[in-house]
């Protein structure tokens, strides 16, 4: 029985494989030694009935002809190295470029500044029926008028001054000569001996003229700037309307409603600081004028106009102008110059506790330790310039806060 199912079984496998050699035996693989086949390379060199591992004919062992380290994938550190030592210096060259333009930038600053200050006069004479580029012009030739009534009263005096100084030299050698306290001075320590050495120097000449010349360097650098900055004046106070639009474009249009409300608002703050700012210097100068023009002082229009400036440095400025004003005329009158003191001292006070509260209290709402504190950063930071933008600088950080940020604190 056996027998017979083996022969039935191996006629119904002839049959189904329909060839004369008979059926393949199912438990030998293909390309066995069975069949006389030689092993294939991609099973790895395996001996004829193993089992193959699943994927093992996808994988390829490496080649001995490629090096290791150096396939598809593996990173290669010379080129990385050498791809971030480009992007460092290409930093540090953005860095330098950046650092040589600052100059320019504080340029850009102030006049921005100085525009969005002016833009409120800008306004109040469209409002007159002046178109906006003569309502410009009007305010350049105040600017220009301005700063050369300033040169022509500060530049004549000073020459004079310097003039006198340098013709009184003998005058005042001979007093000294004759002073009994200089006198004995000279005798133990040759004061008058080492004097008149340091005035035949041959080098004196070369170092004055080097001090010279490094000043109007320096008063050259001070007209240029100048002018660089009353021409980018010029051009954002035309150009304002549009590079606020722009700004606003940029905002999302579901914010931008928001959004320009609290902008326009700070520029309308800014502005209102800076002409509340001039109004307290003018009065200042003017004050200063009527009081050195009563004392009979001969600069009384120079030291007015070196007040009024001064002024608008924020915390300083009116001790500043106090102190030069006090100095000019204590070199000529010693009482005159106690006095002059004296009123700047009063006149400073009743400024910061009465004028400058009643002008200011709609301008900006800044507290005045956040006043303090905005004017000695900026002024840290960024000099005099720095501290002439920190406190309106404050006074928008202080309205996002009071308009953005804290209501949406209450909200949660």
């Amino acid at each position: 029985m056996a027998n017979g199912r083996s022969g039935a079984g191996d006629g119904a496998g002839a049959s189904h494989g329909g060839g004369e050699d008979g059926p393949e035996p199912a438990h030998q693989p293909r390309g066995s030694a069975v069949s006389g086949e030689e092993p294939d390379e991609e099973s790895g060199g395996r001996r004829s009935g193993e089992p193959s591992a699943p994927g093992a004919a996808r994988e390829a062992p490496p080649t001995s002809g490629t090096p290791v380290g150096t396939g598809r994938g593996r990173l290669n550190f010379f080129m990385l190295g050498f791809t971030g030592a480009l992007g460092v210096f290409a930093a540090w060259l953005l860095f330098q470029a950046l650092v040589g333009a600052q100059e320019i930038f504080v340029y850009i600053l102030v006049a921005l500044f100085i525009a969005v200050g002016l833009n409120p006069i800008v306004e109040s004479l469209r409002r007159r029926r002046i178109p906006r580029w003569g309502a410009i012009l009007i305010i350049c030739v105040a600017l220009i008028a301005f700063v050369a009534v300033f040169i022509w009263a500060i530049v004549p005096p000073l020459t004079q001054q310097v003039g006198d100084f340098i013709s009184r030299v003998p005058h005042y050698a001979n007093q000294l000569q004759d002073n009994r306290l200089m006198a004995d001075l000279d005798r133990r320590f040759g004061l008058l001996a080492k004097f008149q050495s340091l005035i035949t120097d041959p080098n004196v000449g070369q170092q004055v003229f080097g001090g010279v010349f490094g000043i109007g360097q320096a008063v050259l650098n001070s007209l240029i700037a100048t002018f660089t900055i009353l021409v980018l004046t010029l051009f954002f106070m035309a150009s304002l309307p549009g590079i606020t639009e722009v700004g606003y474009r940029l905002v999302p249009r579901s914010r931008r409603a928001g959004v320009r409300e609290l902008g326009d608002e700070i520029i309308e703050r800014i502005g209102s600081y800076i002409g509340s700012q001039l109004l307290i210097a003018l009065m200042g100068g003017v004050v200063a004028l009527v009081f050195l023009a009563l004392i009979g002082s001969d600069y009384a229009l120079t030291l007015a106009l070196i007040v009024g400036v001064t002024a608008l440095i924020p915390l300083i400025g009116t001790t500043l102008g106090a102190l030069a004003a006090t100095i000019v005329v204590g070199v000529g009158d010693l009482v005159l110059g106690a006095v002059t003191l004296l009123f700047f001292i009063v006149y400073q006070q009743i400024e910061s506790y009465v004028i400058a509260p009643r002008i200011m209290r709609h301008a900006v709402d800044v507290a005045p330790t956040a006043t303090i504190t905005a004017a000695l950063l900026g002024g840290a930071v960024l000099g005099l310039v720095g501290a002439l933008i920190a406190i309106p600088m404050a006074a928008a950080v202080t309205l996002v806060l009071n308009k953005v940020v804290f209501p949406r604190l209450e909200e949660r």
